[in-house]
This record gives C-alpha cells, sequence and structure tokens, in this order.
C-alpha cells in the first residue's frame, strides 16, 4: 500500500529546499510541492503555484482546486510504481486535502519544517522569501525552465549523503525562482470581506433570517469562521446550520483561494417572523 507522509510548515520557511533531501531520507520516490508531481529530476505533471498571475491562483493551483489539474496529476501518479510519497503544505489540513483531492491515502507521519531546519536557516528562507521573492522548486533549472520560459531560473545544489557509504555524498540540482505573481505587486483580502463574503453565503440558505455576527481569524494560509446566524423558527436547526458550513466553506474558497479550517455555526436567536405572517395570513 502506497505510504504518504508530509512535510509542513508556514509559507517561506524552506519547505520546497528541503524536500528533496526530505524524500531521500524516507525514500520517498515523488514529491507533490505548489501543484507539481515532481520524481528525481523530471517534472511529471500539473501547473507550478508559481507561475499563476495572481496569489489567490497561486493558492487555488497548490490545493489542486481545478478539477483538470488535479486528474492530470492523479492519472499520472496511477502510472507511476510508487511506495511513498511527500507532500508539501502548510499546515496538516492542507497536506490532506491534497491527498484527497489526488485519492491518496491520508499521510501517515507529519514533519514540522522546525524539525529538520534551524531557526537560523528558516530566518534566511523567511529573506529570501520576503526580500527577494526567491521562491525554490525541487526540480533542475532545465526541466524548470520549461514552465518558465520568461523567467530568470537560478540552480541551487543540494547535497545528499549516499546510503550505506560513509563520506560519500551525490548532489541534486534545484531551482530558484521570482513567482509571476511578485510582479504584480500585492494583493490583500481585508478581514471586512472575508467576513462580507460568510455573511452572504449564510444569508442564502434557507431557514436563515440574519447572518448576524461573524468573526473570521485568519491563520497562515487558512481561516477559521465563527459565524451567530438567526434562524427560522420551526426549522431543523442542526440540518440549517450544516448548509451554512457548507456554503460558507464553499464561497469562500471559491472566491479567495484561501482555506477554511473551521466554520462554527452558535446559534443564540430564533426569529418567529415568519409564524406570525402565516398565522395573520
Amino acid at each position: 500500500m502506497l505510504e504518504v507522509y508530509a512535510l509542513v510548515g508556514p509559507s517561506g520557511t524552506g519547505k520546497s529546499h528541503r524536500a528533496t533531501i526530505i524524500a531521500h531520507q524516507l525514500e520517498a520516490q515523488a514529491i507533490i510541492d505548489d501543484g507539481l508531481l515532481i520524481q528525481g529530476n523530471r517534472i511529471l505533471a500539473g501547473v507550478s503555484a508559481k507561475r499563476q498571475p495572481t496569489r489567490i491562483g497561486a493558492i487555488k493551483s497548490a490545493l489542486l482546486m481545478d478539477d483538470q489539474q488535479a486528474l492530470d496529476l492523479k492519472s499520472s501518479l496511477s502510472s507511476l510504481d510508487l511506495d511513498k510519497v511527500l507532500i508539501l503544505g502548510t499546515s496538516e489540513a492542507m497536506a490532506e486535502r491534497i491527498a484527497t483531492r489526488l485519492g491518496l491515502p491520508a499521510p501517515s507521519r507529519f514533519i514540522r519544517i522546525e524539525e529538520v531546519a534551524s531557526e537560523k536557516e528558516i530566518r534566511k528562507a523567511k529573506f529570501l522569501r520576503t526580500c527577494h521573492s526567491k521562491h525554490v522548486i525541487p526540480a533542475p533549472t532545465l526541466e524548470v525552465k520549461k514552465s518558465f520560459p520568461d523567467s530568470l531560473v537560478d540552480p541551487l545544489q543540494v547535497f545528499l549523503r549516499r546510503k550505506g557509504v560513509p563520506g560519500k555524498k551525490d548532489w541534486l540540482e534545484q531551482s530558484m525562482v521570482r513567482p509571476t505573481f511578485t510582479y504584480h505587486g500585492k494583493l490583500t483580502i481585508a478581514n471586512s470581506a472575508l467576513c462580507a463574503i460568510a455573511g452572504h453565503a449564510a444569508a442564502s440558505v434557507r431557514g436563515v433570517s440574519n447572518s448576524g455576527k461573524i468573526v473570521v481569524k485568519e491563520q497562515e494560509s487558512s481561516v477559521v469562521v465563527d459565524i451567530a446566524p438567526t434562524f427560522a423558527f420551526g426549522g431543523r436547526l442542526h440540518e440549517v446550520a450544516a448548509e451554512v458550513q457548507h456554503r460558507i466553506k464553499q464561497a469562500l474558497e471559491d472566491m479567495t483561494g484561501l482555506q477554511v479550517k473551521e466554520v462554527n455555526v452558535h446559534v443564540k436567536r430564533l426569529s418567529f417572523i415568519q409564524e406570525k405572517t402565516e398565522a395573520t395570513g
């Protein structure tokens, strides 16, 4: 049975740079990183999130939200004789979601970037990301240039210790690029906009009289939503609440590309307006 591992950590902490080394140590034959399926020195399938024109597009690509992209990767995976796969993600939930999109088993082991990189190495990775918009792709320069024909791609060498041969090292080439979306400036989504999207989605559910108070907390590339809507009296509260959760999650993920970790519904009020109207009629 295929075994799935996940390397997780916040954006810009050096996961892609470490991916080849971790995969080598785990004996994983393939890496799934930012929308790409990589095996050895080849990019086998996918569209790099770093090639997307916007940050939202990059997030959607990394999460394999496009059905055709997910299908292409799934097809390529099925054609390979793999025992182990390494998935990269900003959180455990993201890694699990990628595995689900590809029809893979849930990761059996999560490795946090802090376990394999020092504080100094993580700070350096964050500096390169923040100040120079440098992103690593764990594949050779010539291979990456096929996906980034108009971009400057710099080679980056990674040395691997040969198993069973003390003192011997092999090296693999990785690539460093500046993603397309960094050329167009920053895109920020205000918390008020996220609340508005959630409120509109909740109000569209039958049985919801008012979306009520909404609090959206951002956690790296995911969000947690707390909502206290007013429900119409007489409805099945658990069913209405479940639909509210579904609509909010779908709306936020489709419109922003952010991953919705939780939607917590707090039922504190009921509306009797509909009942009074029917009695009057």
